[in-house]
């Protein structure tokens, strides 16, 4: 599990520092630049993180095609190629939401004058969502074939081609012209078309990857396999689309609570994040893990991935709450100076948020990885509707009536994130639990 899952958490890791390139180079453009990047960014991301989840469905459907070990070859080619339709098809949809981003901007009350910034920049950024998608898809498709390394790999090279890209477009070097906010753009979509190409080149010249061929007949449909990915995907893109939205509702909430409140609340948010990369890894390792053993029809195997995944998971989690009990002024200390006066009351809530951000870390590695190994067993749309309740009614309800209506403020925000990621974590352990009881072992 460790060799698996340990290059898939730097790949993880990796793809925050492409997106941490971006606000390095466009902070420096001033702060309307910045928050018009951010608006694009948060709209595009999360089209990108759930489609990511779409094209998913490759990894729990391959590894079950190695595990039954009949006809692998063939198989996996065929929902390679299907996944690839959907993602193609879905990045067409994720580009015509980037179109309706000014109307979008202007229906949730932004600024007129960082909308008009934030446009035409989302109408360059759109355009990097084909291959960004297909991208994610075989990063998955490599790591589900082992060689994990090699989206390591690629995603390292791509922190290195935003910077370049970013220095050569935004301030105008190597004779570009000089284009401010929408280089950065550019940046972003030349980074993601590098990604995809060099996917397709490993795919192509590495000799355990190339034997599948998995490039070959793209034209020729399946539309069983089709449907399977839609199946097991489009669950795993609205459970994505149910945490994000709980978790960007929060941020709403603390700007309506005040700017204070919300500097701080992004702060607290960013460690959690980090460290939310690695049962985030170990859980894809767990749908691969699971998923071969669901192929071979093996539930000791099943077990055993499971018991590993949750252990290694909870495991990392416990050591990161640890650390933000134990040094929260230290790691403030990276984004701002906690000694300034100025910087008091901001520090001061950032510890208070980070306090209850060390107890939602078990309970978030805890839901990332029981998703994960539920998707291995190719069990999605239940999980889906277990994170619909779980983010949405006494997640967010408990965010909205201890954030506005009493004293709690910013703090009864982040206790209804925590009260939501123990509901979907323990529903979440629970099914997988009773997996027997209910159907989810193969015969």
């Amino acid at each position: 599990m460790l060799r698996l899952a340990a290059p898939l958490v730097g790949a993880n890791l990796l793809q925050m520092a492409v997106f941490a390139v971006d606000v390095v180079f466009v902070a420096r453009l001033g702060p309307e630049a910045l928050a018009a990047s951010s608006l694009s960014v948060s709209l595009f991301g999360l089209l990108i993180w759930s489609l990511s989840g779409l094209v998913g469905a490759a990894s729990p459907l391959i590894a079950a095609e190695l595990g039954r070990r009949r006809h692998a070859i063939r198989e996996v080619r065929r929902t390679v190629r299907m996944a690839a339709w959907a993602g193609l098809l879905a990045s067409f949809l994720a580009i015509g939401v980037c179109l309706l981003g000014g109307p979008l901007m202007r229906v949730t009350g932004q600024d007129p004058g960082v909308i008009a910034r934030a446009v035409p920049f989302l109408q360059v950024l759109m355009w990097a969502a084909i291959p960004a998608v297909l991208a994610a898809l075989l990063r998955t498709v490599v790591a589900t074939l082992g060689r994990p390394g090699i989206g390591t790999a690629i995603t390292g090279m791509a922190v290195a081609i935003n910077a370049l890209g970013n220095w050569v477009f935004v301030f105008g070097h190597f004779g570009a012209p000089e284009l401010g906010l929408l280089g950065s753009a550019i940046s972003s979509v030349v980074t993601s078309t590098a990604m995809l190409v060099a996917f397709m080149l490993v795919i192509r010249f590495d000799r355990r990857l190339h034997r599948y061929r998995l490039l070959g007949r793209w034209w020729k449909p399946e539309w069983q396999r089709f449907g399977d990915v839609l199946r097991i995907g489009l669950p795993i893109c609205g459970t994505i689309i149910a945490e994000a939205g709980m978790f960007n509702g929060a941020a709403f909430l603390m700007g309506r609570i005040g700017e204070t409140e919300l500097a701080a609340h992004t702060l607290a948010l960013q460690f959690a994040a980090i460290a939310f990369q690695v049962p985030f890894g170990v859980g894809q390792a767990a749908t691969i893990r699971v998923g071969l053993a669901f192929g071979a029809r093996n539930n000791a195997a099943i077990t055993l991935a499971g018991r590993v995944a949750t252990q290694l998971g909870i495991g990392f989690m416990a050591l990161s709450a640890g650390v933000m009990l134990l040094f929260p002024h230290q790691l403030l200390q990276l984004y701002i100076d906690p000694s300034a006066i100025e910087n008091a009351r901001v520090v001061e809530l950032a510890v208070l948020y980070m306090m209850v951000a060390a107890a939602f870390q078990l309970f978030d590695g805890a839901q990332a990885v029981g998703a994960s190994m539920l998707r291995g067993l190719q069990d999605t749309r239940v999980p889906m509707l277990i994170a619909i309740f779980g983010y949405w009614v006494p997640g967010v309800g408990t965010a909205l009536g201890l954030g506005l209506l009493t004293r709690f403020g910013g703090l009864g925000v982040w206790f209804g994130l925590l009260v939501g990621l123990i509901f979907v974590a323990g529903l979440m352990h629970w099914r997988w639990r009773n997996r027997a009881r209910l159907g989810l072992l193969p015969a």
